[in-house]
């Protein structure tokens, strides 16, 4: 695992590239058959991407406008079909710190993202199911969802408060509290 201080700086140097990313408005816009399926999997034309290093290069150049996604270069804007979150958090720790501990999630594109302001967590509850679909935002409105064994280390992380109308589980991450409390929709 890289170092607190390392995976920071790479987040500044990933934001920096994002203002150059976000400012490339291409004339040419178009679709292409590619799908990010529910788990994480990426597809072309019905295949599924296997070369990791395609697909982490894919996910630099995705962008979110609204509720579509987009591959943008300077040269062209293809709109893609994301089945749910573009990326799957698949590990999360806990880091060692003076000013406190500070929990990381690893995408399974390999991006290191802390648990901030920046980097939200949020909890839905499923309509579907009724079962509690945790995600993180990454970048630009690109979320992660929580693969079920992250989630369920992230909560052995969690504090469990008492309060008036019951309880609730809290997390503590570079000296600030989140509160885990899914959201229904």
């Amino acid at each position: 695992m890289l170092s607190l201080d390392q995976i920071l700086h790479d987040l500044d140097i990933a934001d920096s590239q994002a203002k150059d990313r976000l400012s490339w408005n291409p004339a040419r816009v178009g679709e292409i058959d590619i799908r990010i399926a529910a788990d994480g999997t990426w597809y072309h034309e019905g295949r599924p991407i296997k070369r990791e290093s395609l697909v982490r290069l894919f996910a630099g150049i995705l962008r979110r406008e609204g509720n579509e996604f987009f591959l943008v270069t300077p040269a062209e804007k293809l709109k893609i079909e994301v089945e749910d979150a573009p990326f799957i958090a698949t590990l999360v720790e806990s880091v060692e710190q003076p000013a406190g501990d500070v929990i990381i999630f690893t995408t399974n594109t390999g991006e290191q993202v802390p648990l901030d302001d920046n980097h939200p967590l949020r909890v839905i509850e499923s309509p579907s199911d009724e079962q509690p679909r945790p995600y993180l935002m990454i970048r630009e409105g690109l979320e992660a969802l929580i693969k079920r064994s992250a989630f369920y280390d992230l909560l052995n992380l969690a504090d469990i408060e008492e309060h008036d109308a019951g309880y609730s589980m809290t997390l503590h991450s570079g000296g600030q509290t989140f509160t885990i409390t899914p959201e229904v929709v």
